[in-house]
């Protein structure tokens, strides 16, 4: 409810174009599986084939909204944040999801929120707050990111594999962030 009442202020001030668009229709089923396997987490439910399926139907959609806006020429920067946004919330929702199977221990936070701290980071640093240009990187890595939180939570990945798994992924996406912030406050 919050995600939707947040999507449809942004897109009232945001958004230029008079419809919709599929895009936009694929990233709210995307924000709508985010809310079912946001019930894993309340209901503490572990790791199930259902949670996998759900987590991977969610990513596979990420790769269809982009195209979709381009092909229809609905593209907008209300989207693309729409869609990152949506991203975010997939990744902190299955570190959750993980942090109450009890397999891995609160490192795995840092993989779903390091997003949000940046967030309250830019509060108290607005330079933090300026656009970033396009990068290949930031995709890469959040794809990567996103992709790990999956493979952990996937019945069959061994336990012994969690840890390298999931330190290495945030490894990345210490970098990026860090990249990032270097970036933005070193700018006038």
């Amino acid at each position: 409810m919050l995600t939707s009442a947040i999507g449809l202020r942004g897109m009232l001030m945001h958004y230029s174009h008079r419809s919709l668009g599929m895009g936009n229709g694929v990233t709210l089923i995307r924000a709508a599986l985010v809310a079912v396997l946001a019930g894993a987490v309340v209901a503490a439910q572990p790791a199930t084939w259902a949670v996998f399926a759900l987590a991977c139907t969610a990513f596979a959609l990420d790769g269809l909204d982009g195209w979709l806006a381009r092909r229809s020429g609905l593209t907008s920067a209300f989207g693309a944040r729409f869609d990152m946004e949506i991203d975010a919330l997939l990744g902190a929702v299955l570190a959750l999801i993980l942090l109450t199977d009890g397999h891995v221990g609160p490192e795995i936070l840092f993989l779903g929120f390091t997003r949000y701290a940046f967030v309250v980071a830019s509060l108290f640093l607005p330079k933090l707050r300026a656009a970033l240009p396009d990068s290949l990187r930031r995709k890469t890595i959040c794809v990567i990111q996103i992709a790990v939180l999956i493979a952990l939570i996937c019945p069959l990945t061994p336990l012994w594999l969690m840890a390298p798994l999931s330190w290495g992924a945030a490894g990345l996406l210490l970098w990026s962030f860090a990249s990032d912030t270097r970036w933005l406050l070193g700018r006038r």
